[in-house]
């Protein structure tokens, strides 16, 4: 794949990074939602539209090319990320919440909001929650819409939240600010269709769909503009380029589609976050995190975008809910007070969101508890030395479709258990092939793009065997809440 910024050698790393004066910086930890790998112009020299502001922070800090989420599909994978827990270790054995499902996250486990918490850290989210809620019922056992919340962010370490349910198609479209609607909900959408779809459903009087992207955004600046003496975790996650696509103002039309007009807006979250930042006088202690939750979604329009000659999976096969990798490699990009001038780092070697909660540990010179987050390790050290050791680069991440399937990487070797996508694209589950290999082993150095007439599963047993075992070691070497249903 062509990149715009290579890899810069150790000796010129060596005089760029230093250890950070103070050990706390703030963090805002940005999650775009559905936006797929190809999506950003520093990930993708082919792409069809720029993304500077996001393009910047990689300028300035360090990108890795081989970052993955845990899962092809937004709810597993903002669990991981909070948790440093895979998300087959729940309930969740497939698929993502719904509208008035009830919380993933147990309240007495500890996430990455409650660690940066106990360690003086004023903690806030402000955005997409999809992780479950504590709804409230009337006496006739409906959704009383206008109640506050049993359950929400502040029972999992936030000291301030500001969110919806869901995705943005989903109802109810409701504020909540620490659990409690922030208006009254009196009445409903009728919803919509085309690539503006959304649910039809309960809504609030002050909510418009239109507008709620930049709503999260000013939220989100007001809570970095806050004056405190603590340093504070944001975490940001975002209702774009998930559909319904909304692009407006400005952005409307400025792109070859309205889907690159909506990753454009994007964009212009990521400027606005810098920016106050800026203003609040924090650049010099504050680690901006940039990435996306999963690949991109196909119901965005696929067809158009290729046919414009925009790919959002850039080399990669596949796109969300998928095994390949379109459905879970993602942009990840760092920006730190302790790299402290502009080096263009990247970082190839295969890692996993799942990584946040051991990353912040580090950072806070903290050890672990046990029983918590048995499935996250640190990529803090790549951040700050800008590279990786070989034991690192061969550390094994295992990634879930939205159909329940399971992968393994290591190193330049990933084996996906199922003989098609596990997701949404050809071949779907149960419409593959028939007589083709059960399972699919690749070297992805030589087949970034998981052509399938290059399947080494049958050629190289003893590869396939070694990473299956590897596989079923990391799902019982660790609590699982239920018993896996589809490891084969």
């Amino acid at each position: 794949m062509n990149i715009l910024y290579p890899v810069i050698a150790v000796a010129t790393l060596s005089s760029a990074l230093a250890t950070a004066a103070d050990p706390t910086p703030n963090v805002i930890y940005i999650l775009a939602d559905d936006l797929g790998y190809g999506d950003i112009s520093s990930y993708n020299d082919g792409g069809k539209f720029l993304t500077p502001a996001i393009d910047s922070l990689a300028v300035k800090g360090v990108r890795f090319t081989d970052m993955h989420t845990s899962s092809s599909v937004s709810t597993p994978s903002r669990y991981s990320i909070l948790t440093g827990r895979y998300n087959w270790r729940t309930r969740l054995q497939d698929g993502v919440l719904w509208s008035y499902d009830t919380p993933l996250i147990d309240k007495e486990r500890e996430t990455v909001a409650s660690l940066m918490h106990e360690n003086g850290y004023r903690t806030g989210v402000v955005g997409k929650w999809h992780l479950g809620l504590g709804w409230v019922k009337d006496a006739s056992g409906e959704i009383d819409h206008n109640a506050t919340l049993t359950e929400c962010p502040n029972h999992n370490g936030f000291d301030y939240s500001y969110v919806m349910s869901a995705s943005l198609d989903i109802p109810p479209y409701i504020y909540f600010e620490n659990g409690t609607p922030t208006a009254p909900v009196g009445g409903k959408t009728d919803g919509n269709s085309g690539l503006g779809f959304w649910r039809e459903g309960y809504i609030a009087d002050d909510f418009d769909i239109h507008e709620t992207l930049y709503h999260f955004t000013e939220k989100a600046i007001d809570f970095i503009s806050k004056e405190d003496e603590k340093p504070f975790f944001l975490y940001l996650p975002l209702t774009a380029p998930h559909s319904p696509i909304l692009p407006n103002g400005r952005f409307a039309g400025a792109t070859i589609t309205s889907y690159g007009d909506f990753v454009l807006m994007v964009d212009e979250v990521v400027r606005r976050v810098v920016a106050a930042v800026e203003r609040a006088g924090l650049t010099e202690n504050t680690m901006i995190i940039f990435t996306s939750d999963n690949g991109f979604a196909p119901a965005a329009n696929l067809e158009s975008q290729l046919s414009n000659g925009h790919n959002p999976s850039g080399d990669l096969r596949g796109h969300k809910a998928d095994i390949y990798e379109g459905g879970h490699r993602v942009p990840f990009i760092v920006k730190a007070p302790f790299i402290t001038k502009r080096v263009d780092v990247e970082i190839d070697a295969p890692m996993s969101q799942v990584g946040l909660f051991a990353t912040m540990a580090e950072m806070l010179g903290k050890q672990i508890k046990d029983g918590s987050a048995p499935d996250s390790y640190s990529y803090f050290g790549a951040i700050e030395r800008g590279k990786v050791s070989k034991k690192e680069a061969l550390r094994p991440i295992v990634i879930h479709s939205n159909n329940g399937y399971f992968a393994i990487r290591e190193g330049d070797w990933k084996l996906n258990l199922t003989p098609g996508s596990g997701g949404w694209s050809y071949p779907r589950p149960n419409e593959e092939m028939a007589g083709s290999p059960k399972m699919q082993l690749f070297n992805l150095t030589d087949n970034i793009s998981e052509d399938s007439s290059k399947n080494l599963y049958e050629s190289n047993p003893e590869i396939a065997d070694r990473l299956q075992k590897r596989l079923e070691e990391i799902v019982h070497g660790a609590p699982n809440d239920v018993a896996v249903k589809i490891l084969k």
